[in-house]
């Protein structure tokens, strides 16, 4: 067995010791439903440990464990990295297709286009909120039950939109289903990670963080056409109806991967099934019994201490704050310039977004060739890559996004073909998806303890900025005109493109001197017996 394998085992809970064959087939239904699985194979397992209080059995998983994630069969795998990725699609899509009925919803309560907007900014907010109460909680009571609990509610605050019979209550509506759309988020790249080692999980990545940015690009489309020939109440309801859809979905086929939730509920029934005996997983004996009270305070604050104590965290989180702005700025700008300047209809209009989603299809197909790339460079260094290897796509990624919004802000003149506008949303695409994936997955790789805090840090830094860029897109466009308004997210692109070249080539150096990446480098090399 490899030095890696047996580092990724022993993180995991498995017994690296040569057992007998445990092969044995288990319905896919019934990892669903049964979380704890005890089988005759696991009942009779000889853990190690007495039993007893001082010396409890240590849990973990077996020889061919089918409750444990990482052994899946890759159909399996790929199904469920399919499903949650549509499931988080699903969340970004009703994020944007609300804005396919703004002019109805105008005209319906008879308010402003600024108050009508909030109905974006405050689902956007939800993005904000919503992680520092579902991460942790995904840490107590695992993956599967917080799915569907917060995908309920997701379903449920969409209907309750459509029905809204007040702009008070359409807009609350929309800032509670933002929150619990959320959880998602955060917890479907969990379910990613309980399955795959960090040599595999490169692919299934991409295709997941795709899927916050292509949805916002389909929903103004759908949304469109539906909110000018059924309505903008219809435009709630097809939201309602998709997410009710992968909710029942997601109940049925979405088992528990949360491996400490696992192995601490097997410990539990393995007790059960075997009065006056102890048994205890390892995270329950190495870290003790997990505190709803420090789990969650420790998620309300390490992240900030990350945003404003580490230069890393803070600078590409800024970058990254203001891709995800421009997106969601764009949202309403693209209606001015195609449907007020150019007297498009709602749904043609959200045709505009084509070039944007070309563009993300192009980044998919490249971070296919670049996965290549830093497995090569993965080998190269004994199988451990530094973080910095992650970053060349986001230096690819951050030389398209000034290109492709220049190149917006110059051709949107109703006097040029629109198709030359439109293509400009290719290299903004493309760019934006590259700068996303690359920078993640930095931040994973440099802080790995310290992860789930600091992209709890970038989560919430780039929702306030995407909920605040909507609001004052039309007085910028109704002061500036379309070129000079488009052009200043093209100015802070352009000044952020040192960015992921400076950190790949002093990254190193910076996070020796940062606090938790110090300390993150040094436990990984712990764990590596280095």
């Amino acid at each position: 067995m490899s030095e890696k394998s047996t580092q990724s085992d022993l993180e995991n809970g498995v017994d690296t010791q040569p057992q007998y064959d445990t092969s044995q087939s288990v319905s896919w239904f019934r990892l669903v439903r049964d979380q704890a699985l005890i089988t005759p194979a696991v009942l009779n397992w000889p853990y190690a440990g007495s039993g007893t209080e001082e010396d409890p059995y240590v849990v973990v998983w077996i020889d061919n464990d089918p409750r444990n994630p990482m052994t899946w069969a890759d159909w399996n795998k790929w199904c469920l990295v399919a499903l949650v990725s549509i499931a988080t699609l699903a969340v970004a899509f009703v994020s944007s297709a609300y804005t396919g009925g703004l002019s109805e919803v105008i005209a319906r309560f008879h308010t402003s286009e600024l108050i009508v907007t909030l109905g974006v900014s405050l689902f956007v907010l939800g993005f904000a909120i919503g992680p520092l109460m579902w991460a942790p909680m995904s840490e107590i009571f695992g993956r599967q039950v917080l799915f569907i609990g917060t995908y309920a509610a997701l379903t449920a605050f969409n209907a309750g939109a459509a029905g809204a019979q007040n702009i008070t209550t359409l807009l609350l509506m929309r800032f509670f289903a933002g929150s619990f759309g959320s959880s998602p988020l955060t917890n479907a790249g969990g379910i990613i990670a309980d399955m795959f080692d960090a040599d595999q999980r490169g692919l299934a990545m991409t295709f997941f963080a795709s899927a916050p940015f292509l949805g916002p690009v389909i929903g103004p489309i759908v949304g469109g056409f539906a909110g000018e020939t059924i309505g903008w109440r219809w435009v709630e309801g097809i939201m309602a109806i998709f997410t009710g859809v992968l909710w029942v979905a997601g109940s049925l086929l979405i088992p528990e991967t949360y491996a400490p939730v696992l192995l601490r509920k097997r410990a539990r029934a393995l007790e059960k099934a075997n009065p006056g005996k102890v048994y205890k997983s390892r995270a329950e004996i190495t870290s003790g019994p997990t505190q709803f009270s420090k789990v969650f305070s420790t998620a309300l604050i390490r992240p900030w201490k990350l945003l404003f104590g580490e230069p890393i965290v803070l600078l590409l989180s800024i970058y990254m704050a203001i891709i995800y702005g421009t997106l969601y700025l764009l949202f309403a700008a693209f209606p001015i310039v195609y449907q007020q300047k150019r007297g498009w209809s709602p749904g043609i209009g959200g045709l505009a977004f084509l070039g944007v989603a070309v563009g993300m299809l192009m980044a998919i197909v490249y971070c296919l060739w670049d996965n290549k790339r830093y497995k090569r460079v993965a080998a190269s260094c004994g199988g451990f890559a530094p973080p910095e290897a992650r970053l060349p796509m986001s230096m690819v990624g951050a030389c398209a996004l000034p290109i492709g919004l220049f190149w917006f802000a110059w051709t949107n003149s109703p006097s040029i073909h629109w198709m030359a506008s439109i293509a400009a949303g290719a290299p903004f695409g493309f760019g934006m998806i590259l700068v996303f994936l690359g920078v993640m997955n930095y931040l994973i790789d440099a802080y790995t303890i310290y992860a789930a805090s600091a992209l709890a840090a970038n989560s919430v830094l780039r929702s306030l900025f995407g909920m605040a860029f909507p609001l004052f897109t039309s007085y910028m466009y109704a002061n500036l005109g379309i070129h000079w308004a488009s052009t200043i997210p093209a100015f802070l692109s352009l000044m952020c493109v040192p960015m992921p070249f400076l950190f790949y080539k002093f990254g190193p150096k910076i996070r020796e001197k940062c606090k938790f990446a110090a300390e993150s480098a040094a436990f990984i090399q712990k764990m590596r017996g280095g």
